[in-house]
């Protein structure tokens, strides 16, 4: 729904009438990921996708009938390899796709605007719609908020609770999930799937050292939708007009601020910590924190003689086998980079490896699925 927020956003303030297809489960090599979206309103106008066009007519369809008969319904979509006319997808992978309607004046039309307009205004929020359990309670929805409180009822008052509970925990991890629940709110008894999909604040990308590899790294993780900052202890090179790409440009001792950062609560289990300083005097003392932290990336730039001298420091300062071994060292992916760009380039793609837990091999080579989940904090279903 997130990639159509801001059309939704206007359809909300105009009170039409429309209906949501979103996409809830993904499985194979299906094109879009879990949370694509795809809008008709009453006059047939139509926004978003949810297949990249496999299935787009077929859904386009359903969300017609849900204005019709203001009923929600979880539609599958595989391939069929006996009719090559049948509705499915040739990529051979599978979907499930909510359909509701959203009607001015309804409570999903009002949570649903609530929400768009908070993520209008930036701030943090989960939508939680029920997409498969007793009939009476598919499409039903709440919106939850950073403080837990919640409004719109799922079904019992032991069910809301714990879909508000499990819906905080996503806002503060980010991304999408699928959680299964219990019909009173317990995981067992009849099964209740929710899709949650949450508005947070971009993930951080801190770089330190204000080098030419840093600018280019900047630019790339703003890209990849970062929230990034570059710090450097020497004012000369840490400028803003060195790093127009970066959202904050910071001088300070590296350790230091990474110490503030930690403190404040401003780092999480997204961050991606990329030390390119090269200089033991910063790099040190850096890492012995950094590399104790709950982030999902440290990485470290040097050579494979650097890397073991590095272990060697870290070792005599106390951190242990399992800390050390968190450290991507010499950062980035074997690319044959040698440009500030191409190396960049490489940080970047062994941080969205490490995301995935992918093998950074060429995917003709590894067998495995090409799209695999986001990891989710708390041991949550993900899609």
């Amino acid at each position: 729904m997130l990639d159509i927020s801001s059309e939704l956003d206007q359809w909300c303030a105009q009170e039409r009438d429309f209906a949501l297809a979103t996409v809830v489960r993904v499985s194979g090599s299906a094109p879009r990921e879990a949370g694509a979206a795809l809008a008709v309103d009453s006059a047939g106008t139509a926004i978003g996708s949810v297949s990249g066009g496999c299935v787009e007519g077929s859904v386009y369809e359903q969300c017609q009938q849900a204005l019709t008969t203001r009923r929600s319904s979880l539609e599958h979509y595989g391939y069929s390899a006996d009719d090559a006319f049948a509705v499915g997808l040739s990529c051979g992978g599978e979907l499930d796709i909510l359909v509701s309607p959203v009607v001015a004046g309804s409570e999903l039309h009002s949570l649903l605007c609530e929400a768009l307009a908070l993520v209008r205004a930036g701030e943090a929020a989960a939508l939680t719609r029920v997409v498969a359990g007793p009939a009476e309670l598919v499409g039903r929805a709440m919106l939850v908020r950073p403080d837990g409180s919640y409004r719109g009822r799922l079904g019992e008052p032991g069910l809301d609770r714990t879909a508000a509970a499990q819906s905080l925990a996503l806002i503060q991890t980010g991304g999408t999930g699928i959680v299964e629940l219990g019909a009173e709110g317990s995981h067992c008894g009849e099964p209740v799937t929710l899709l949650v999909e949450t508005n947070t604040r971009p993930p951080r990308m801190i770089i330190f050292g204000a080098v030419d590899f840093a600018a280019a790294l900047s630019r790339i993780g703003g890209y990849l939708g970062f929230d990034v900052t570059v710090c450097d202890a020497r004012p000369v090179f840490a400028t803003p007009a060195r790093f127009p790409e970066a959202d904050r440009v910071v001088v300070d001792w590296p350790h230091r601020y990474l110490a503030a950062e930690a403190e404040a609560g401003r780092l999480d289990g997204r961050t991606a910590l990329c030390v390119l300083t090269h200089d033991a005097k910063f790099d040190i003392p850096l890492l012995e924190h950094a590399l104790r932290l709950p982030v999902a990336y440290v990485g470290a730039m040097g050579s494979r003689r650097t890397h073991a001298e590095r272990e060697d420091r870290l070792r005599r300062a106390g951190l242990d086998e399992s800390e050390i071994a968190r450290l991507r060292s010499p950062i980035g992916l074997d690319l044959g980079s040698r440009t500030p760009q191409e190396t960049a380039l490489s940080i970047a793609a062994e941080i969205v490896a490490d995301r995935y837990q992918a093998t950074g091999v060429r995917l003709g080579d590894t067998g495995r699925p090409i799209h695999r989940p986001q990891r989710l904090a708390l041991g949550l279903g993900s899609v």
